[in-house]
C-alpha cells in the first residue's frame, strides 16, 4: 500500500534531529510513499541552506526561555493552518508527527481529518527541560504532552527504556511501539573505507597509533576529560583522540590537552560536511560513546556498526537494547574512569579484538535491519496495523 503521510515537526536546529527527520522522510520516500513536510524550518533542504551559510530567521532567533514557551504554545495555531492547507492537497492516510513541547497541532488537525496519529518521541520532553532548569510553563507542557501521549493512535519511542517510561506520563501501553535511529550502510561501502585510509594518512599518525574517534556536539557531561587523563598514563601512549564536531566543551579540552603535552595526540577536526562523515568514521580503530542519557537511541552507535569500527559506550539499558557487551561492543559502567581504562585498554592493545568487534557489529546492523530503511518499513507495518488491520 503506498501511503500520503503529513509530517510534521518544529525542529530548528540543523542537528541530529534533523539529521533523523531528513533520513526517515527520505527513505519513506524512497519506499514509494508520498510525504509532505510541514515544518517551522524545512529539514529536507536544510544542509543545503547550512553549507551556504544561510540560517533561517527561525534558526537564528534567540529569545529569553519564557518568551520562547509563549511562541511554542502559539505556534500550535500556525501549525494547525499549515497542517489543514497541506491535507486538502495530499488527503493524507495519517499524520507523523515529531513530539515537541507544548505541541498538539498534529493532534488536533489528525482528529479533525479522522485519520490516525503516530506520535514520534525521542525525549520526556517536559521531564528533560525541567531536569534543565528551562520549563517556565509547567503546568501547561504537562498537560498538553499528557493529552498528546494518551490520545496518539500509535506512540513511537526510540528505545524501550524510554518507551516505558512514557507508559507513565499517560502513553497507552499497548500502543507503544519502538523505532530507534538507524544508519545507511551504503554509505560506508569500500570508497568510504578507502577515503578513510587516505584521511588517516593525512593525520601523520605513528605506525603504532590506536585512533579513538568521537563525533558530535561535544558537552562538559560527555566527560571527554577523561579519555584525556587516561592519555597521560603509559599503557595508553599510543592511543590518539579524534574529536569531530564542537560544543561548549571543547575548549577546556584543547586546554586540558595543552597542560598535558598531548597536543600532538588529540587532533580538532570540527564540524565537517555531513557527506564526509562515513570516511572519518571509518579512519578510526575505536568509535567512541563517552556518555549517553539513559534512554537515547544515539545516531553514532548505528553509525560505528554500519562502519564496521569497534565500538565503546556506557553500560546502559538503553545501549543494551541494541548492541551485547563483548560481542558487537564493550561497554564500560558510566563515569567511571577505571572501567573506561579496563575496556579501553583491550582495544588499544588487541587489534584482533577491534576487528572482530566490528565484524559483529556491522553483522548486527544488517541482520536486524537497524537502517533508515528498516525504520521506514516499521512504520508501513504500524500503518497496517491501523488502517488495514494486519497484525493487530
Amino acid at each position: 500500500m503506498s501511503l500520503r503521510i503529513l509530517y510534521h515537526h518544529r525542529i530548528r536546529a540543523d542537528d541530529g534531529q534533523a539529521v533523523h527527520v531528513r533520513e526517515l522522510i527520505e527513505a519513506l520516500r524512497h519506499r514509494g510513499h508520498e510525504v509532505q513536510e510541514c515544518a517551522l524550518v524545512q529539514k529536507t533542504n536544510a544542509t543545503a541552506a547550512s553549507a551556504k551559510g544561510k540560517a533561517s530567521f527561525w534558526q537564528r532567533l534567540s529569545l529569553p526561555r519564557a518568551a520562547v514557551e509563549v511562541l511554542e504554545v502559539a505556534y500550535n495555531r500556525r501549525a494547525r493552518s499549515m497542517l489543514r492547507d497541506a491535507a486538502a492537497k495530499l488527503r493524507p492516510h495519517l499524520v507523523y508527527e515529531r513530539h515537541a513541547l507544548h505541541c498538539r497541532a498534529g493532534l488536533d488537525v489528525a482528529r479533525e481529518l479522522s485519520v490516525p496519529l503516530l506520535l514520534e518521541v525521542n525525549s520526556p520532553m517536559a521531564d528533560e527541560m525541567e531536569k534543565l532548569g528551562l520549563l517556565r510553563l509547567p503546568r501547561r507542557a504537562r498537560a498538553t504532552e499528557r493529552l498528546v501521549l494518551t490520545s496518539a493512535d500509535r506512540v513511537l519511542a526510540v528505545t524501550e527504556v524510554l518507551g516505558s517510561r512514557l507508559v507513565q506520563l499517560g502513553a497507552r501501553k499497548e500502543a507503544i511501539r519502538v523505532i530507534g535511529n538507524g544508519a545507511e550502510p551504503g554509505r560506508y561501502d569500500l570508497a568510504a573505507r578507502s577515503a578513510g585510509d587516505a584521511i588517516r594518512r593525512r593525520w601523520n599518525l605513528p605506525e603504532d597509533a590506536v585512533v579513538v574517534g568521537f563525533v558530535g556536539y561535544m558537552r562538559p557531561w560527555h566527560r571527554l576529560e577523561l579519555v584525556l587523563s587516561l592519555m597521560q598514563r603509559p599503557q595508553f601512549r599510543h592511543l590518539h583522540l579524534v574529536l569531530l564536531g564542537d560544543g561548549p566543551a571543547l575548549s577546556g579540552l584543547v586546554q586540558q590537552a595543552a597542560s598535558a603535552s598531548l597536543q600532538s595526540r588529540m587532533h580538532v577536526l570540527g564540524t565537517v560536511p555531513s557527506s564526509l562523515v562515513p570516511a572519518h568514521v571509518c579512519a578510526f580503530d575505536v568509535a567512541l560513546i563517552p556518555a549517553i542519557n539513559d534512554y537515547a537511541s544515539p545516531l553514532k552507535l548505528f553509525d560505528s556498526l554500519a562502519a564496521g569500527v569497534a565500538t565503546i559506550a556506557p553500560n546502559q539499558a538503553n545501549l543494551r537494547e541494541v548492541v551485547t557487551h563483548g560481542v558487537h561492543a564493550l561497554l564500560f559502567e558510566p563515569g567511571e574512569i577505571e572501567s573506561l581504562a579496563q575496556n579501553l585498554l583491550q582495544l588499544v592493545e588487541d587489534s584482533a579484538l577491534r576487528q572482530r568487534l566490528g565484524a559483529a557489529g556491522e553483522s548486527l546492523l544488517r541482520q536486524r535491519n537497524y537502517t533508515w530503511d528498516g525504520n521506514a518499513a516499521r512504520v508501513e507495518a504500524i500503518a497496517a496495523e491501523l488502517l488495514l488491520g494486519v497484525g493487530t
